[in-house]
């Protein structure tokens, strides 16, 4: 029996993710420029619509994987290490925005040679999801944006307080514990109460890959930027919803549906699910994928 197959019939085990991780959903990378900057990513999948899966600020590419092995199914799933992760080139700035992370995704969708028919950003990649699509061209748009446990962010003017403490207890975590203390302290939080110790392996596993500067970065972006400002720009022609796990303890339903709300879209919850939703309940957040991009796909 294949990996895939004791992976898809058993509940989940962090041996046989990895069996699958490296048969199927391995590491690739891609120069964006002829300056030496790369993007490291993951891809499964053959035909159908193109599914662009953006990770939160203490995940990668591969926490997609649970996911991913469903979609793949009828989908190209495309899923990027945001730079500063993995083997991704770490931006410029010292302090980047969502629009610089932007930037690079819209050059590795170009590397790629591939238009998107959906982007999903989880947490932070929400930010930078949304920063994408803001000012893509109609001709690289999506043609669906999920917002899955969107982190919001805490530029917003009125917040200067707020966006100080954030970064500053980010930060300190980081410089008390080191990554692998944060992985170890952390790493249950991002799931539902009741997950089962493999999956908070998993989480875990994701977490000790970070690297300290991109960190550094993408807390420096999660504290200073708002993805309202995004938001405020979106194409009317590209549609947008929003998702949640109904236990997220980091980004509360509460606060997501408020978001969708503010911006006249769709919510729908995602039950039994934390704040990594789409690895308490993959095939429930597979789902609303397939719920937004199939009806519009341009590839379907």
């Amino acid at each position: 029996m294949s990996a895939q197959a004791v992976m898809s019939s058993h509940p989940f085990r962090v041996a046989d993710a990895l069996a699958v991780l490296g048969a199927e959903f391995a590491e690739r990378t891609v120069a964006i420029d002829n300056k030496g900057n790369q993007i490291g990513y993951r891809q499964w999948g053959e035909r159908g619509p193109v599914v662009v899966l953006l990770h939160g600020i203490s995940s990668s590419a591969a926490s997609w994987l649970p996911c991913a092995q469903i979609l793949s199914q009828t989908m190209r799933v495309f899923a990027w290490d945001a730079p500063g992760y993995g083997n991704s080139t770490p931006l410029e700035q010292a302090a980047p925005r969502a629009a610089d992370y932007a930037l690079r995704l819209r050059a590795w969708l170009d590397a790629l040679h591939v238009t998107p028919d959906v982007i999903v950003g989880h947490s932070l990649g929400a930010l930078m999801a949304s920063a994408y699509v803001a000012e893509a061209p109609a001709t690289m748009q999506p043609t669906c944006l999920l917002l899955l446990n969107p982190a919001q962010g805490y530029g917003q003017p009125g917040q200067e307080d707020k966006s100080r403490a954030v970064q500053a207890q980010r930060l300190a975590t980081l410089d008390q514990l080191g990554i692998d203390g944060m992985a170890e302290s952390r790493h249950a939080h991002l799931l539902r109460p009741n997950a089962t110790a493999e999956e908070r392996a998993w989480v875990r596993w994701n977490m000790l890959r970070l690297n300290d500067g991109g960190y550094r970065q993408a807390v420096a972006m999660l504290s200073g930027d708002d993805i309202g400002a995004y938001l405020r720009k979106r194409p009317a022609s590209t549609p947008a919803r929003v998702a949640c796990g109904d236990v997220d303890g980091i980004t509360p339903p509460q606060g997501c549906q408020a978001l969708a709300e503010t911006f006249g879209l769709p919510f729908a919850s995602v039950p039994a699910a934390g704040h990594a939703s789409y690895i308490d309940a993959p095939a429930a957040v597979a789902g609303c994928i397939e719920q937004a991009v199939l009806p519009n796909s341009r590839n379907a």
